[in-house]
């Protein structure tokens, strides 16, 4: 009897210490999620600084022909069935990038424990870039864009263009939707890459299409696109030789 119970004890301290870490990891995503968008939102508020690096993108991507959000925008506003898809993609994004950190946690913890300061740095430059270059997204800076998003979006609505919420509107530099995507898409790739490659390299098309939306629902010019891609990549320079030695050289 002794021994069945001492059997049971060891069992169920064996199941605490497998929940343990996960819970852990889950407690933290959380607590950086919300200290993450606290600093957010008071970085970076600056609406005449915003506007005015807005219009500098825009020169600047007038001068090399990357001006293609106008076009674009007025492209989705003339086509209603997509109309709704597009909102949808742009206001769930943070879900494929929550169901691979969660898949990671429970499923390959070595290899998320390897990739989470790939996370931490991603999100402390895309702060420090918030705080340096405040932006205005198209939708408020550039004539003749039609607010996709605060037009159509049936929980939002107009409460997106209300400056007085305490919400940073002023981010659009780098694009963290088209750069959570990517990182999310990169983490798959990451862990795939040998047993699973085309999977691995299928979940490249969840930022491309991302991209794409962002551009015709008038929340970032192509250049803010160009800087999460330069955002990544210099944190992929700053961690990756660290995850190849955590990581067994791969």
């Amino acid at each position: 009897m002794v021994g069945g119970e001492r059997r049971d004890d060891d069992a169920w301290r064996a199941r605490v210490r497998r929940w343990r870490r996960p819970v852990v990891e889950v407690v933290l995503l959380v607590v950086g999620y919300a200290v993450f968008f606290g600093v957010h939102d008071l970085v970076g508020t600056d609406e005449v600084q915003a506007t005015h690096n807005a219009q500098r993108l825009d020169s600047i991507e007038r001068a090399v022909g990357l001006d293609v959000e106008l076009g674009a925008n007025r492209w989705l506003a003339g086509q209603p069935a997509l109309i709704a898809a597009s909102v949808l993609y742009y206001r769930l994004y943070y879900l494929p990038l929550v169901a691979v950190l969660l898949w990671l946690i429970l499923r390959r913890a070595d290899t998320y424990r390897v990739l989470r300061v790939t996370l931490l740095v991603v999100a402390a430059l895309a702060l420090v870039c918030y705080w340096l270059l405040p932006t205005s997204p198209p939708r408020f800076a550039m004539p003749g864009i039609v607010d996709i998003i605060a037009e159509n979006d049936p929980v939002a609505g107009e409460s997106t263009r209300d400056l007085s919420t305490g919400r940073n509107h002023f981010s659009a530099f780098p694009s963290m939707h088209v750069g959570w995507a990517a990182l999310a898409a990169y983490f798959v790739w990451f862990t795939l890459r040998r047993e699973r490659p085309r999977v691995a390299w299928l979940a490249w098309l969840f930022p491309a299409g991302m991209v794409v939306v962002v551009i015709v629902t008038g929340n970032h010019y192509a250049l803010d696109v160009v800087g999460s891609a330069l955002l990544l990549t210099v944190a992929l320079a700053v961690t990756r030789p660290w995850a190849r030695v955590r990581g067994g050289g791969g």
